[in-house]
């Protein structure tokens, strides 16, 4: 039983930063973040292979997120910073080892206008 459980959103002003944490992420799975913003579809925020030997960022996320991953602690990260208000959305982490794919029950951002 995989059970991932992410944290760290909250209402962030303009320029502010939060460290997104999802928790289960075994060191055996490939992990994304991905959001969905009211009304739009599911989007790749950023990716990290088994090793951290690969990345993935979506073109938003280039320059202001980043992920990382603590095996022994069985934890992803995503630190954004510089956030905007069009960052907000639930983000969920998503862990992959084929031909499972398991789901977080997401975190809510929230961008200040």
């Amino acid at each position: 039983q995989v059970q991932l459980v992410e944290s760290g959103g909250g209402l962030v002003q303009p320029g502010g930063s939060l460290l997104l944490s999802c928790g289960g992420a075994r060191g055996i799975f490939n992990v994304g973040w991905h959001r969905q913003a009211p009304g739009k579809q599911r989007e790749l925020v950023a990716a990290i292979t088994i090793g951290s030997t690969n990345f993935n960022y979506a073109n938003f996320a280039k320059g202001r997120f980043t992920i990382s991953r603590d095996n022994a602690k069985n934890t992803v990260y995503l630190q954004m910073n510089n956030l905007k208000p069009e960052d907000t959305g639930t983000y969920y982490c998503n862990a992959v080892r084929w031909p499972a794919s398991h789901w977080g029950q997401g975190t809510q951002v929230t961008g200040a206008s």
